[in-house]
């Protein structure tokens, strides 16, 4: 009677240890793989190799520069060498993990039968009214003419002409050595009308270190797709001071001419308002006083400040250089030229330094979330670097600086995106804390059931087997 019994009893044994053996099978197969699939923090992929080659981005500026000889400008020897170009780079040295060069792709040629015409004037204002700025001509690129060394459209005095336009004159010298001279002055006029140290150091500001640019030198605006700017007037007592100021008209003839030439920087807004202080003390028996503001010596000095904010400073004229000054819109065409250059070397800086700091942000915490969109800015900003980087090396400077705008406005929308935050504050103790109750009362009685099968099994190894 006992054999079935036992029988009975070691079948309950081989199903519990079945049956034990199935969920742990079942828990490891199924359910840790899928508790680990839907618990893991998703990061979608980036171009980390891609984020740490810009730092090793060098930046090559071409400004295409047109050098035009007229007749006796240079020996004839030399003119029937014409047409050919040169090109004349060099490094410009600033403490920054960006290396710039500044690259001039001279383009040398004979002038034309309406060039030789408009040279041949009594005057410099006169000829340039002749030249007017073909619409074609790209933003950035350069036209100097080359006269004769005795010519009388500059004075006797002057060796070379900046005008408010994209063009410039130096004189030619009958030397065996003409395109050597005439190269370097060239390059002098070049330089003072394109990029200089200065300026990109003031670009800069906020990546440099003191030593290259100092403390209490006046820091332009940062680089932005939108300004707002503000006419404040105060009047400190309204009481006795009646005072009218026609800032709607002064707007509309000095400020909003600056700004039409500005557009390609940004966006403007411009408002006005008043400031009206009551004072302490009033006399009644006085009538207010009317009192009428200087609109055009305010506007010369809002002018003055605007430029200095938006970092368009006096250009250093070389020696013996006859300088037009600035047009009618307070700006010349090629001080907007060099604006867009420092603007698209401040924009890669800034892209470049946000990007860096995204990657090592989240290569250093691990449970940061990162969604596909914040993926697709940061590829889209890293390809915007790229392009600015080649389109400043092919000379086309408006559609690089609508590059660097996009990479800065990538970087930081994927930068500041609040998904990087939601589990920023969960950390790893907080985690065991919710899943320990929850998987340890399945897992201990399936883990002693399986030591239990261990030892038994161990056991069974290891007893003898019965020879007959």
């Amino acid at each position: 009677m006992a054999a079935p019994g036992a029988a009975a009893t070691d079948l309950e044994v081989v199903r519990g240890k079945r049956a034990a053996l199935f969920f742990a099978a079942v828990v490891i197969v199924l359910g840790l793989p899928l508790w680990w699939k839907t618990t893991e923090t998703y990061r979608a992929p980036l171009p980390y190799s891609q984020i740490s080659g810009l730092n090793s981005l060098q930046l090559r500026l071409m400004v295409p520069v047109t050098v035009v000889f007229t007749q006796e400008s240079v020996p004839l020897d030399d003119q029937e060498k014409l047409p050919f170009t040169v090109v004349h780079e060099r490094e410009i040295p600033l403490k920054y993990k960006l290396k710039i060069k500044c690259r001039f792709q001279k383009a040398y040629r004979r002038a034309l039968d309406h060039e030789e015409e408009a040279l041949s004037l009594g005057g410099i204002q006169e000829a340039e009214t002749m030249f007017a700025e073909p619409s074609e001509q790209a933003e950035g690129s350069l036209t100097v003419y080359v006269i004769s060394e005795h010519s009388s459209l500059l004075p006797q005095d002057m060796m070379s002409y900046i005008g408010p336009k994209r063009m410039a004159v130096v004189r030619g010298i009958m030397h065996r050595e003409a395109f050597n001279i005439i190269g370097r002055r060239v390059i002098q006029v070049a330089q003072a009308m394109s990029l200089t140290e200065d300026v990109l150091a003031a670009a800069l500001a906020d990546h440099l270190p003191e030593d290259k640019w100092s403390s209490d030198k006046r820091r332009p605006l940062k680089s932005s797709l939108g300004y707002e700017i503000t006419f404040s007037l105060l009047n400190p007592d309204p009481k006795s001071h009646d005072v009218h100021w026609d800032i709607e008209g002064a707007v509309q003839r000095y400020v909003q001419p600056f700004l039409n030439a500005l557009r390609a920087v940004g966006n403007f807004s411009v408002d006005s308002q008043v400031y009206n202080v009551d004072p302490k003390a009033y006399n009644g028996s006085e009538l207010p006083v009317r009192v009428k503001v200087d609109m055009v010596r305010v506007m010369e000095v809002f002018l003055a400040q605007l430029r200095l904010l938006f970092g368009i400073a006096q250009p250093q004229m070389p020696p013996k250089c006859l300088f037009s000054g600035s047009k009618s819109e307070g700006i010349m065409s090629w001080e907007l030229d060099r604006l867009l250059w420092a603007r698209s070397v401040e924009n890669l800086a800034t892209a470049t330094t946000t990007l860096t700091s995204l990657a090592q942000l989240l290569g250093k915490i691990s449970n940061i979330v990162i969604k596909d969109d914040v993926a697709s800015e940061v590829y889209r900003a890293v390809a915007a670097v790229q392009k600015a980087a080649e389109e400043l090396a092919s000379g086309h400077l408006a559609s690089a600086f609508v590059a660097s705008q996009e990479a800065v406005t990538s970087s930081e929308r994927a930068f500041f995106d609040p998904s990087l935050l939601h589990l920023l504050y969960f950390p790893d103790d907080q985690k065991f804390a919710i899943y320990i109750p929850l998987f340890l009362p399945m897992a201990v009685p399936i883990l002693l059931s399986l030591f239990r099968i261990f030892l038994e099994t161990c056991k069974s190894w290891k007893k003898p087997e019965k020879i007959d």
